[in-house]
């Protein structure tokens, strides 16, 4: 069917089609990333994503405009996504999206992501996860405090994954608005005047 100025409809993805999970989680990065942004031009705070460390093997140079890596390999694991610095503390986390409508699965977070933070909790610093429940159009701060109760958990072979409602329950939810995208400064504020 075409729509007014002949604009096609967009048409399901047939079941043989190649499912892609490339780019999976950008978007609610770029919405962080928009997010930073403000904060480092309204002088809030400076906060960036972490580059992931990479040894590039082997570029093919046709010329010098045509450069393209065609081997890598990721030199050492990656820690969390973002750190920075709000009123002097250290701010660290990791952004996550699922498409679970029902939890949030362990599979979507590594070990060695989970000491980083702990480690920087333990530290003083202030460490939470921001996820995406891309079913609902949800965004949660989730901070490290509740979300490592449940990491624990699983590493003594319990839950595999922390269920919707609990992560419901424990976060603060971020409204998605046009500038800046996702407070989720002002949902820190709110965390930690709710706990003092």
């Amino acid at each position: 069917m075409k729509y007014p100025q002949g604009i096609k409809a967009r048409q399901k993805p047939k079941s043989n089609d190649k499912v892609s999970y490339g780019q999976r989680g950008m978007t609610l990065e770029k919405d962080i990333d928009k997010t930073n942004q403000y904060y480092l031009d309204t002088k809030k705070a400076v906060i960036h994503k972490k580059p992931t460390p990479v040894q590039i093997v082997n570029v093919d140079y046709p010329s010098r405009n045509k450069a393209k890596i065609t081997e890598a390999y990721f030199k050492v694991p990656s820690t969390s996504d973002y750190n920075g610095i709000y009123k002097g503390k250290y701010i660290d986390f990791e952004a996550k999206e699922t498409r679970n409508k029902t939890r949030f699965p362990f599979i979507n977070i590594h070990a060695h992501q989970v000491e980083h933070m702990r480690a920087c909790h333990n530290t003083g610093g202030i460490v939470f996860l921001i996820i995406k429940f891309t079913v609902y159009d949800e965004v949660f701060l989730y901070p490290f405090e509740h979300f490592v109760k449940h990491w624990d958990n699983f590493m003594a072979d319990g839950r595999k994954s922390i269920p919707y409602e609990d992560i419901k329950n424990e976060s603060i939810l971020l409204p998605i608005k046009y500038n800046p995208r996702y407070d989720y400064l002002a949902a820190l504020e709110e965390f930690y005047s709710e706990m003092e």
